[in-house]
């Protein structure tokens, strides 16, 4: 895992344990530590010492076996001087500087003496610094620590960078088969064709042929040979060398070519989703309709339109109720449900929808009942303007902070407005259009 040395370094600031000691009292007690008063404990590694209070240190450093008061040294194994030193200072000042040189040895000494603060400060810098040619590196740091969020994200990176990070990756060309099958199994690997998926093995395997060109009747059966053009399934799968060479890949083969007929006699089935040679990847881009009215009355559909396989798939909630005329917005990998009318209620709710768990959450209320609401996403905020609440229109407006779970009413519209379309250009969100008076309503938000 490389990282540019170059690239700006990150002082972390843990406000919870500020609640706990001012910030005048850190830098007191820091300017006392530096002239080697109120220091009661010393610390010892590799002949270099460093005095301490042992009131700050007894929790993060001196539990267990150690956690003894009438002890004055200790001798720390494992652990730089260096870091140890930025370890201290953090009980002491509760900041830390993050840079690409220290991270990962000072993430590895926080975790040690589990001073969670600063494991949350390095993984949020490494999510920071994550690119196609560290992606695979940091991922596997992770094997070693608990950072599941840090995990989580490098995966996700991986998976939706395939293409590009196969080109420019010599981590790449490190993975175990183990680890290289795991990633091109998977149904969220964004790739345009299933060619990629191919030539990423044959790339893979072109770097050590000899060791590794017997995996690849391991690796063939997680492509999606079926979805493949038949020209260059013929030309550059089937009369591949390492696959000719195979015999556990010749049923592989079998297999796809007569998926493949299928498909081309009879069109996608729902057994398509079952099989492991013509099962469709998930899109990386996917355009959701939810909800609305339909047949008379709202319902409670929800349609997903896949751009590469050109198909509406229906993914609907059944345990949801019915809602129409509500907005939606998209942010941080959740879907908004706004507002809305039920053909007898008019709501102020707001729902959450996890695309990838496909899971429903309730989230806080607007301020306002709004039906016909204009809703539309400017920086981390989503804001919901005009409508209907089932008496008058209104020319009232709000917006909601996903991390504090909150709607704040902003500066109202100069006129009452429901039925608008709203967008976002240079910074500032345009309503316009709608009933109501006509023109366009700007809103500066900063």
């Amino acid at each position: 895992m490389e990282m540019e040395s170059a690239a700006a370094s990150t002082r972390f600031h843990q406000p919870h344990m500020e609640r706990k000691m001012s910030a005048m009292a850190c830098e007191i007690f820091n300017e006392l530590r530096l002239e080697g008063k109120l220091c009661d404990v010393v610390i010892k590694e590799r002949n270099v010492s460093v005095a301490a209070s042992f009131f700050l240190f007894s929790r993060a450093l001196f539990t267990s076996g150690w956690n003894n008061t009438e002890k004055k040294v200790y001798n720390i194994p494992g652990i730089s001087p260096d870091m140890m030193k930025l370890i201290i200072e953090y009980a002491y000042t509760r900041t830390v500087p993050i840079t690409p040189d220290n991270v990962e040895k000072l993430l590895a000494a926080a975790d040690q003496f589990n001073i969670m603060g600063i494991v949350r400060g390095c993984c949020e810098f490494l999510k920071s610094e994550l690119c196609l040619d560290n992606c695979i590196g940091i991922c596997k740091f992770t094997d070693y620590y608990y950072c599941p969020e840090l995990r989580q994200k490098a995966y996700m990176f991986i998976l939706h960078n395939f293409e590009e990070m196969v080109k420019v990756s010599a981590e790449f060309l490190e993975l175990s088969v183990t680890e290289l099958k795991d990633i091109i199994e998977k149904d969220e690997l964004n790739v345009k064709q299933e060619d990629a998926v191919f030539e990423a093995i044959l790339k893979w395997i072109s770097h050590d042929p000899q060791n590794r060109k017997q995996h690849i009747s391991i690796l063939l059966p997680k492509v999606r040979l079926a979805l493949m053009h038949a020209e260059y399934f013929m030309n550059n799968v089937k009369m591949n060398d390492y696959v000719k060479d195979s015999e556990e890949c010749k049923p592989v083969i079998i297999n796809a070519l007569k998926a493949m007929y299928d498909l081309n006699m009879n069109g996608p089935s729902n057994s398509d989703f079952t099989n492991p040679l013509t099962r469709p990847r998930l899109p990386y881009a996917i355009l959701f309709a939810i909800g609305g009215w339909s047949g008379g009355s709202p319902t409670n559909a929800i349609e997903a339109y896949d751009a590469r396989a050109d198909r509406w798939v229906n993914v609907t909630c059944e345990e949801e109720s019915p809602r129409a005329y509500h907005g939606a917005a998209y942010l941080k990998g959740y879907v908004y449900i706004i507002g809305g009318f039920d053909s007898v209620d008019y709501f102020n709710s707001v729902k959450r929808f996890d695309p990838v768990k496909k899971t429903w959450h309730q989230v806080a209320p607007m301020h306002s009942r709004r039906c016909y609401v204009s809703v539309t996403v400017l920086g981390n905020f989503i804001y919901a303007m005009g409508g209907f609440d089932g008496y008058v229109r209104l020319n009232t407006a709000e917006r909601y902070e996903p991390e504090t779970n909150q709607w704040t009413l902003i500066a109202p519209m100069h006129e009452q407005r429901s039925d608008a379309s709203a967008t976002t250009l240079y910074g500032k969100v345009k309503d316009q259009g709608g009933r109501g008076r006509c023109g366009c309503k700007v809103q500066d938000q900063k």
